[in-house]
């Protein structure tokens, strides 16, 4: 701890300060325009029986927790980074002996009453302990092994969370690949996952002999556009060859099998209606009760979608002012305190209040890559540019799965969705960040 407590505000980032104490005052008003029914509004924010009074709760816990966090010292962050990871890994396997089934998810850990989601908490560690293996003095990033063991750090508790139904929340964690981006990843990983994925997308949309037979003729064209090199380049035949053999595999047998028995079929249908295909499955191979279930989500995911875009669409230029929403007031968009929570200010504060709200992600998502590039510190930088790379993938799913531009994975949106375990993971990331610039003439390793 530091002696002086005047010292907390030395070197502080106020502008991200105030960007957060205006999200969280967004995101609490949003959840009492939702969930207020009536009662006395002074006893419903001081009862922590309605969602908006325990969210207020919670700000309050993030409050004390930002302040702690700002007078440690930024050594201590370097020191544990590892132990915290390993202390998230921990978390996320009690998880399977001792979770608690919460609408579908089994990633959620309850202590007399109160819940814990080590999956999003686990994001802060990973961002530590990438920070602290990227910043390691006898680290060469050219190679390979040192690229295989900072995704292992990454997909490791990404694994973990895929295998406790939390799909959502373990693609948050592919995020911190554009860190390794900016720290020296070759751009061909990026570019080969970015093909992979529209393959996947081709996949869906087409059907599978014809797209085999269409790389089969974009790979016969490359062949013959490329036969002058073969004679200097021997390899390169085989290399175009091996590039079609992969494509036809992830095509014809790695999409499907991930699709039959990794996603659950409600996520397959989910990912099928974004790209406006329905999902038929062999209902022989489904129990009764899941066979409801996929129904049942079927009916809720469409549902959801439309509702939010209703919502949204209603909202006008400058919304219906607050506690006026039809839909978001009289429960027509579900989780509309949580995934859809953008729905509510689309609806009640029209084009403008969305365009307010965009406008102060845009700024402290700026402002966190303006501090990341300007830390002397490579553990202050790479930690810097994990924030900013979770809190772009929360901000552009989530917006997006109300628009129906992506598919309704269900991750919160940072600061306005309710939920304490989210609320707190990201203040933590956040204020770690400005403790950490308020040291950055500091050489961290």
């Amino acid at each position: 701890m530091r002696n002086q407590s005047a010292e907390i505000t030395k070197g502080i980032d106020w502008a991200l300060v105030v960007v957060y104490i205006a999200l969280v005052a967004m995101g609490i008003m949003s959840i009492f325009a939702t969930t207020y029914r009536d009662e006395s509004v002074l006893n419903g924010f001081l009862s922590f029986k309605t969602d908006y009074s325990k969210q207020l709760y919670y700000f309050a816990i993030c409050g004390v927790l930002a302040v702690f966090i700002l007078l440690i010292d930024s050594k201590f962050f370097t020191a544990t980074a590892n132990i915290f990871y390993f202390f998230g890994i921990i978390l996320l396997i009690l998880v399977f002996p001792f979770h608690t089934d919460v609408k579908g998810t089994k990633s959620i850990i309850r202590f007399s009453g109160f819940q814990l989601q080590p999956a999003e908490l686990c994001k802060v560690f990973v961002n530590l302990a990438l920070a602290k293996y990227m910043s390691s003095l006898d680290l060469n990033f050219k190679n390979i092994k040192s690229q295989l063991i900072a995704s292992a750090l990454i997909i490791f508790p990404a694994i973990l969370t895929i295998l406790q139904s939390e799909t959502g929340l373990a693609l948050v964690y592919f995020s911190f690949f554009l860190v390794l981006y900016r720290e020296g990843l070759p751009a061909s990983v990026l570019v080969i996952g970015f093909a992979v994925a529209v393959l996947v997308v081709l996949t869906l949309l087409l059907d599978q002999n014809l797209l085999a037979i269409g790389l089969t003729a974009i790979a016969v064209l490359f062949i013959y556009l490329s036969r002058k090199e073969f004679k200097r380049n021997k390899g390169l035949f085989f290399i175009i060859v091996g590039i079609w053999a992969l494509c036809v595999g992830i095509q014809r047998f790695a999409v499907p099998y991930f699709f039959s028995n990794v996603l659950k079929p409600y996520q397959v249908q989910r990912i099928f209606a974004t790209v406006g295909k329905d999902y038929q499955v062999d209902e022989s191979t489904l129990s009764e009760a899941d066979l409801k279930k996929m129904e049942e989500r079927k009916k809720a995911g469409n549902y959801n979608v439309k509702q939010s875009k209703i919502a949204i669409g209603s909202g006008g230029m400058f919304g219906k002012g607050l506690l006026k929403g039809t839909q978001t007031r009289y429960d027509f968009v579900p989780e509309q305190r949580t995934d859809f929570i953008f729905c509510t200010i689309g609806e009640g504060f029209g084009f403008f209040g969305s365009l307010i709200l965009l406008g102060l992600y845009l700024f402290m998502l700026f402002r966190i890559i303006n501090i990341a590039e300007r830390q002397r510190s490579a553990f202050a930088r790479v930690y810097a540019y994990g924030v900013a790379s979770v809190f772009f993938f929360h901000i552009f799913i989530n917006i997006g799965m109300t628009l129906g531009i992506v598919p309704v994975i269900g991750i919160p949106l940072p600061f306005m969705s309710y939920g304490g375990t989210a609320l707190i993971t990201f203040t933590v990331l956040l204020f770690i960040l400005i403790r950490l610039d308020a040291d950055r003439q500091m050489i961290l390793r």
